[in-house]
C-alpha cells in the first residue's frame, strides 16, 4: 500500500510542514495533500513543496470548486506540475458545502452534482489542448453567454503546453456523487471510508463504472483513503484529542439540513450519536458535542495508540480496498511508525 502525508490547511498562521514532508520523501511517501478551507489555499503551498522535494507526488485534498473556475483550476495544475517538473500533480476538487460556496465565495449552491461533471470534462479538454475550449454544459458553459455576458466570449487553448495526463481525483460520499466519481475520475477520495465500508460503496462504484461504457473497473480507480495516525500510550486519550475536529465537521461545518460529513454519520449507523454532536454544538455547547463523539467512531478513521496496535490495527487498511493511505498526522513518530507497518523500505 502507497503512503500519502496531509498537511491540511494553516490555522491562524501558515505553517508548512516541509521537514516533514522531506522526511516522509526519504521515508518512500508517493505523495503530499494540502488542503482549503476559508483561509490558506490549496494550491500555493504545492508549488512551494514541489521547490524543496523531488519526487513526492502533490495532491490537493482538496481544490474547492467554488474558489476557483474550472479553467482556473486547470491552470494551477498544469503550472505546479511543470514546476515540479511534470507528472507530480494529483487534481483533488470537491465541492465544499452550501455555507463556505455562497457565504464565502459569493457563489450559488445550484446543482453540485453537474457542476462537477462540468468541471472535470472542461479541465480535461484544457489538459489535452486539442482545439479551443467549448463547452455546453448543465452548470458551466464556455464561452459564458449568460446574464450579464456582452456575447463577444471566445474559444480559446491553453498557451501552456500542460501535461495532459493530471489525473483528477474527486472527493465525493453519497451516491449520485460516488457513481460519478466511478464514471468520469481517475481516483477517489472517499468520505467517511474505513476498513469494511467498501462494500457499502461497491455498487455505486460499479454502477458508475457502467456508465463509462469503457470496460472501467475498481482496478481503474486510485481509492486514496485517509486516517488519523498518533502514536501514544494511552489509547483513550489520544482518541480524545481527535473528537474536537469530529464535533466540527458533524456538529458546525454545513447547515443543520445539509452536512455531508453528519450524513456520513448517520449513512454508517451512528445516527443517534451525530444527531446530539449536531444539537448541542448548534447550541453552542462544544465541550459536550466534544464529549458527545463516540470512542468507536474516532477509531474507525484513526490509528492511534502503541506502536504494536497501530501495526496490527493497520492490516485491516491494507485489505481495506484502498490502494493509498493517506496519514493525517504532523507527529514525527507517527510517520516513521507508519512507514515501518507498509514496508516502504
Amino acid at each position: 500500500m502507497k503512503l500519502g502525508l496531509s498537511i491540511g490547511y494553516s490555522k491562524a498562521h501558515l505553517d508548512i510542514p516541509i521537514k516533514l514532508i522531506q522526511r516522509a520523501e526519504e521515508l518512500g511517501y508517493d505523495s503530499v495533500w494540502t488542503a482549503e478551507a476559508y483561509g490558506s489555499d490549496a494550491v500555493t503551498p504545492l508549488a512551494y513543496i514541489a521547490a524543496l522535494t523531488k519526487r513526492i507526488r502533490l495532491g490537493t485534498g482538496i481544490m474547492q470548486l467554488a474558489g476557483r473556475t474550472a479553467a482556473n483550476a486547470a491552470m494551477c495544475a498544469g503550472t505546479v506540475d511543470a514546476l515540479a517538473g511534470g507528472g507530480r500533480f494529483i487534481a483533488g476538487i470537491g465541492v465544499s458545502g452550501p455555507q463556505i460556496v455562497e457565504g464565502w465565495y459569493g457563489e450559488p449552491w445550484g446543482k453540485p452534482y453537474y457542476r462537477m461533471r462540468d468541471y472535470v470534462a472542461i479541465m480535461r479538454k484544457i489538459f489535452a489542448r486539442q482545439e479551443p475550449v467549448t463547452h455546453a454544459g448543465k452548470e458551466i458553459s464556455l464561452p459564458y453567454t449568460g446574464p450579464g455576458a456582452m456575447g463577444v466570449g471566445k474559444p480559446l487553448k491553453s498557451i501552456l503546453h500542460m501535461n495532459p495526463d493530471i489525473p483528477i481525483y474527486l472527493a465525493t460520499g453519497n451516491e449520485a456523487t460516488v457513481k460519478l466519481t466511478a464514471e468520469i475520475a481517475d481516483g477517489w477520495l472517499p468520505m467517511g471510508f474505513f476498513p469494511g465500508s467498501l462494500d457499502f460503496y461497491k455498487p455505486w462504484l460499479e454502477e458508475g463504472f457502467r456508465r463509462a461504457g469503457n470496460g472501467k473497473s475498481l482496478k481503474d480507480l486510485a481509492i486514496q483513503a485517509s486516517v488519523h495516525v498518533e502514536v501514544a500510550d494511552d489509547v483513550k486519550a489520544a482518541l480524545a484529542k481527535l473528537k474536537p475536529e469530529v464535533a466540527l465537521y458533524v456538529g458546525g461545518m454545513g447547515h443543520k439540513d445539509k452536512n455531508f460529513h453528519k450524513d456520513i454519520m448517520v449513512r454508517m449507523g451512528y445516527g443517534d450519536a451525530a444527531d446530539r454532536i449536531q444539537e448541542l454544538y448548534l447550541a453552542h455547547r462544544k465541550e459536550e458535542a466534544i464529549a458527545a463523539v463516540p470512542d468507536e467512531w474516532v477509531d474507525l478513521k484513526a490509528l492511534v495508540g502503541p506502536v504494536a496496535r497501530i501495526r496490527e490495527r493497520f492490516r485491516a487498511w491494507e485489505d481495506s480496498g484502498a490502494d493509498s493511505l493517506t496519514v493525517r498526522s504532523r507527529q514525527p513518530d507517527a510517520i516513521e511508525v507508519m512507514a515501518e507497518a507498509a514496508r516502504l523500505n
